[in-house]
């Protein structure tokens, strides 16, 4: 393993924001099943930070995986002045989205979506037996405001496992 304090490359840039408490800046990994799960959830879609102002340095970023079990759907929200990302690892999800949730886009593996900030929406896993898992990125963190329920039968083409 190779320290900060051996020669090698150097930080191009004021960081010491990101000092740990031994005042070191330093790479944070987060190992699997130590990421936080103290994030706010919509519904049946849950989210998993593995990187994200609750349990690392990060100020500009949310970055996590969120997933839904087979035939479940996230309620409506938004993600307040966030910018989001995500790609899908595995399932077949769909966003609903606009009035009533009328209009959606579908999305499976290998897929990536862009939402913009404050559009209401609904992340749906359209299997009933498979569940939907995609990783998420948002600025400046994890921003959810979850809004009124939408009924399923309004959600075209969506049904419960």
């Amino acid at each position: 393993m190779v320290t900060p304090d051996q020669p090698g490359l150097q930080q191009a840039g004021p960081n010491e924001q990101y000092a740990g408490p031994e005042g070191r800046v330093v790479p944070v990994v987060t190992r699997a099943g130590e990421e936080s799960t103290d994030t706010t959830q919509s519904g049946d879609c849950v989210r998993v930070s593995g990187v994200s102002i609750a349990h690392t340095p990060a100020t500009r970023i949310w970055f996590g995986q969120v997933s839904n079990k087979p035939g479940y759907r996230s309620v409506p929200h938004h993600h307040g002045e966030a910018e989001t990302g995500g790609y899908v690892l595995s399932g077949h999800g769909r966003i609903y989205f606009g009035a009533d949730c009328a209009a959606w886009l579908d999305m499976t593996q290998g897929d990536w979506v862009f939402v913009p900030p404050y559009m209401p929406h609904v992340e749906a896993n359209m299997s009933t037996t498979d569940d939907l898992v995609w990783l998420t990125t948002r600025t400046p963190e994890n921003i959810v405001v979850n809004l009124d329920e939408v009924p399923d039968d309004l959600l075209e083409g969506f049904r419960r496992a």
